[in-house]
């Protein structure tokens, strides 16, 4: 895109109010300055500590006009054209008096020509003056603008250091250049020289450190969780067929293909506590890409409008962060349709179809959910998700193996136990009871001041009532709905 012709192109075509809604106030100033040479338009800009200026090549001239309603007054009653770049006004549209003067300019453009820019971080333009305004967001830098920036860098940290190179190998850089996406020109810069400045190289173990850093410039609101360090494959037992599914399209989510479209994502379906939310952090792990996770009460705002710009929020920032895995938890709890809400379940429903259908960047949803009968059908049906897998309560020999690895995890000598007895005590236990049982074994050993032994995690099996039992009625009706219709992640 280029940012330039395309601005230009809007104001010729006498748009009166344009917003800029970006953080990079200066880039967008420039851009103005430039756009004003071809056009032969003055450049005014105003802000609350500095009132209004002429802008003249480097140098900008003093006319005061702090006051935002007598800076549009003066706007309004001048015969003089011009651009005028109207700096974080957003708080300021909220006041009528303002907003119908900024409407009387917009409809004098037959008298001057005159062009209103808001530039700000975040704008919401009023009802009254969408049917003159317009959007125009910066291009964000390419792949190669981006790695322009990083040479730039490395040029500068070899003068600043006495001609000494930047040590680097090419799958670090492409690394660098390509989790530097999605950021503005100014904060691309500065993570390229983080990475740079902090030991003179860029090398595999400064990707982490980036995408940890980059996460934090993007998730300013705090919306979405990070994790980089996620579980492996081999710290899940069973989910057999998932991980088949998901090896066969590994390289293509990472790399692209010219055939097959990029994974968009799976629903994980099934009993409480039998390792849906292990999956997915594993996923994220098993393609050695960064998981965010969405807590939909984050989401929610009382005012009117807001939750919904959350999650677009929240959807962008991930779209910025690909090629990651979203991990959407108890899915149903969001987005599940409710009358005492004011219908802003159904416009988050809206929401998130809509991207789920046209977005384009590698962005891997992993949706968990416990029950299937709070789903919209819209979310369900073939097409939305790649695929719908049913995580049921593990067989015996998942148990055998879930007991292995929580044994080993609390250092406990795993020859000793008979683990074929233990997966055939615990046949209705889901993964997560199996975890507590050992846990309260171990406590029940330290207490006796014992060591763990078979006796006692057979007595603590007998004592428990898992959840198979306690809930199982919702459970059979929850099997009988996925039979036929979804896969067995095992």
């Amino acid at each position: 895109m280029d940012d330039r012709h395309d601005l230009e192109l809007l104001i010729q075509s006498q748009v009166p109010l344009i917003s800029i809604e970006t953080r990079e106030e200066r880039r967008a100033l420039e851009l103005l300055g430039r756009i004003q040479t071809s056009l032969g338009l003055p450049l005014f800009t105003w802000s609350i500590t500095e009132g209004m200026q002429r802008v003249m090549g480097q140098f900008s001239f003093e006319n005061g006009l702090e006051d935002p309603g007598r800076f549009l007054e003066h706007i309004k009653d001048s015969s003089e054209g011009g651009i005028f770049a109207l700096l974080d006004f957003h708080p300021y549209l909220a006041e009528p008096r303002h907003v119908r003067l900024l409407k009387d300019i917009a409809l004098q453009q037959h008298r001057a020509r005159r062009v209103v820019v808001l530039i700000s971080h975040a704008i919401t333009v009023p009802d009254e003056l969408h049917a003159f305004h317009a959007d125009f967001h910066l291009a964000l830098p390419s792949r190669k603008e981006r790695e322009k920036i990083v040479r730039e860098e490395a040029r500068r940290w070899k003068k600043e250091n006495a001609g000494r190179k930047v040590k680097a190998n090419n799958a670090a850089l492409d690394g660098l250049i390509d989790n530097l996406g999605g950021l503005t020109t100014a904060e691309v810069r500065r993570l390229a020289r983080k990475a740079i400045c902090d030991d003179g190289a860029i090398l595999d173990n400064d990707i982490p450190r980036i995408v940890e850093a980059k996460y934090r410039l993007l998730n300013r609101d705090s919306l979405l969780h990070y994790e980089f360090a996620t579980e492996r494959f081999a710290d899940v037992a069973g989910f057999s067929r998932l991980k088949a599914w998901l090896a066969q399209r590994a390289e293509v989510f990472r790399s692209g293909d010219d055939v097959l479209d990029v994974p968009r994502g799976i629903l994980l379906l099934g009993v409480q506590g039998c390792g849906k939310s292990l999956a997915a952090r594993a996923v994220a792990g098993s393609w050695q890409v960064p998981l965010l996770q969405l807590d939909f009460g984050s989401l929610y705002n009382k005012f009117h409008g807001e939750t919904e710009r959350n999650l677009r929020e929240v959807l962008k920032t991930a779209e910025a962060m690909a090629p990651c895995v979203l991990w959407i938890d108890e899915i149903e709890k969001g987005i599940a349709a409710a009358d005492s809400d004011g219908g802003t379940s159904r416009r988050l429903q809206a929401t998130l179809l809509t991207w789920m259908a046209e977005r384009h960047q590698a962005v891997f949803m992993v949706a968990t959910a416990n029950d299937i009968s709070r789903l919209p059908p819209e979310l369900v049906r073939k097409g939305r998700f790649d695929e719908i897998f049913f995580v049921d309560l593990p067989d015996a020999d998942t148990r055998r193996a879930i007991f292995d690895i929580h044994l080993r995890r609390r250092e406990q000598p795993v020859a000793l136990f008979d683990l074929d007895a233990l997966a055939a005590a615990t046949a209705d236990f889901s993964g997560s009871e199996i975890e507590q049982l050992v846990v309260a074994a171990l406590y029940s050993a330290r207490g006796r001041g014992g060591r763990l032994d078979q006796a006692l995690l057979l007595k603590e099996a007998a004592a428990t009532r898992p959840l198979a039992v306690t809930m199982a009625e919702p459970i059979a009706r929850l099997r009988q709905w996925a039979e036929g219709r979804t896969v067995p992640a095992n």
